[in-house]
C-alpha cells in the first residue's frame, strides 16, 4: 500500500467564493506531491462547490466533499480530518492563504523535530491592503530550538487559540478524544487539549499563514450573542485539564495552571474589549452586543472566582489592572478603563511606526561606509 502524503490541508469552505481561488492557489501553487487538500464544501450558498469541483478535475491533490446541510466550520473540520490521509494535518480557512514558501518551511521543520504540534506564525491582512505582524511573533522567536512540552514553556499558551496556527500530527490529534464543537470559538478546546497533551511541541518563527481580518460575513467579525460560547469552550478546557494526567502537568506546581487561567481570562476580555465603551452615544459596535456587555462581564467575573488557581498572582501592568477589576466585579470601572487602554495602545503603536519610518529614512540618507576602489 502506498504511503499517504506528509501533510493533509483540511479546508472548510462556506460563503468565500471571492477568496477561494486565491486560497487554493496559495497552497497548491507552492506544494509538491507530498501534500493533499481535503476541501469540505459546507453547503456553501455561492459558487464555492462548483469552483472546487472544477479545480479538483485539474489537480489530483485536491479532494472535495459536499455537505448536504451546513454544519459550521467545526463540523467541516471534523469531516476533513476523518478523510485526511497525511501524517500531519493543517487546517486552513477558505478565505485565508498560505504564505509563500510555507509548505517547504513546514515540511523541513516536521522532518527535523517530528513534533506532535508545530506552532507557526502568521500575519494579519486588512481590507485596506495593510499587513501586520501577529501579536505572538516575539513569543515564537523566543521559543527554544527543538521539541518541548507546554509545562516547560507555559507562556506559549498565550498564542492565538486558532487551529490554523498549528500543524498537528494526525494520529496524535485523532487520539485526543476531542472534536471541534459546533458554533464559534470552536478552536479553543482542540487547541488547548493538543498543547496540554503533546509530548513534543515545536515552534517555527516564520510567517506561514495569512489571516484575513474584518471580512464581511466572518463569524469572528460579527456582533452576536454567540460569542458567549467562549465560556463554554474554556469550561471544557478546564474540565479536560483536571481529568487528564498529561505531560504538561509535569512542570513546576501551579505554573501551568496559572498560565492556562490567564489565557482564559485574557481571551474573555479580548472578546469584550472590541465593543468599546458601552454607554449611550459613546458606545460603538463590537463582538458582544451592547445590551449583553454587563452579562458577559458577569460571566467573566464568575469564571475568575471559579477557576483562579490557589496562590494566583495577578499579571503586571494594564493586564493586571483589568484582571483585578474583573475579580472585583467592577463593571463600570472596567468600562471606563477600557477606552483608555485602547488609546494608550494606539498611541504606542503610532510612536513605534513613526520611529521605524524615521530609522528607515535615516538609513537611506546615511553615506555609505564602503569605499570605492
Amino acid at each position: 500500500m502506498a504511503a499517504g502524503p506528509l501533510i493533509s490541508v483540511v479546508l472548510p469552505v462556506y460563503g468565500v467564493q471571492e477568496y477561494l481561488a486565491g486560497c487554493l492557489d496559495s497552497i497548491l501553487g507552492q506544494a509538491g506531491s507530498d501534500l493533499e487538500v481535503v476541501a469540505v464544501d459546507d453547503a456553501s450558498p455561492d459558487g464555492c462547490g462548483q469552483l472546487l469541483d472544477a479545480r479538483a478535475r485539474r489537480d489530483p491533490r485536491l479532494r472535495v466533499v459536499h455537505n448536504e446541510h451546513a454544519g459550521g466550520p467545526g463540523s467541516a473540520r471534523n469531516i476533513g480530518l476523518q478523510l485526511a490521509a497525511g501524517e500531519y494535518v493543517w487546517f486552513i480557512d477558505g478565505d485565508d492563504m498560505a504564505a509563500d514558501g510555507a509548505v517547504e518551511a513546514i515540511t523541513a521543520h516536521l522532518a527535523a523535530d517530528r513534533p506532535d504540534v508545530l506552532l507557526i506564525d502568521y500575519e494579519n491582512l486588512f481590507p485596506d491592503g495593510r499587513a501586520t505582524a501577529s501579536p505572538g511573533a516575539a513569543l515564537l522567536r523566543a521559543a527554544p530550538a527543538g521539541p518541548f512540552t507546554l509545562a516547560e514553556q507555559p507562556q506559549l499558551i498565550q498564542l492565538t487559540m486558532t487551529s490554523w496556527s498549528k500543524v498537528f500530527r494526525r494520529a496524535f490529534l485523532a487520539g485526543l478524544g476531542v472534536t471541534f464543537p459546533p458554533g464559534i470559538h470552536e478552536d479553543v478546546l482542540v487547541t488547548c487539549a493538543a498543547l496540554l497533551e503533546a509530548r513534543r511541541i515545536s515552534a517555527l518563527a516564520r510567517v506561514c499563514y495569512r489571516y484575513r481580518r474584518g471580512r464581511r460575513g466572518s463569524f469572528m467579525a460579527t456582533t452576536s450573542d454567540a460569542h458567549f460560547a467562549v465560556f463554554d469552550a474554556y469550561e471544557q478546557v478546564f474540565d479536560f485539564h483536571s481529568k487528564r494526567d498529561s505531560p504538561a502537568s509535569a512542570g513546576p506546581p501551579g505554573r501551568l495552571a496559572a498560565a492556562l487561567f490567564d489565557r482564559a481570562i485574557w481571551h474573555y476580555s479580548t472578546v469584550l474589549q472590541t465593543g468599546g465603551l458601552g454607554l449611550g452615544p459613546l458606545g460603538r459596535g463590537g463582538l458582544v452586543p451592547r445590551r449583553e456587555r454587563r452579562r458577559f462581564f458577569e460571566r467573566m467575573h464568575a469564571d475568575f472566582v471559579r477557576y483562579a488557581p490557589p496562590g494566583y498572582r495577578h499579571p503586571a501592568g494594564a493586564r493586571g489592572a483589568k484582571f483585578r477589576l474583573i475579580e472585583r466585579d467592577a463593571y463600570w470601572a472596567y468600562e471606563l478603563l477600557e477606552p483608555l487602554n485602547r488609546s494608550r495602545v494606539a498611541l504606542r503603536s503610532m510612536i513605534s511606526a513613526r520611529r521605524r519610518t524615521a530609522r528607515s529614512r535615516s538609513s537611506r540618507s546615511a553615506p555609505s561606509s564602503r569605499h570605492p576602489g
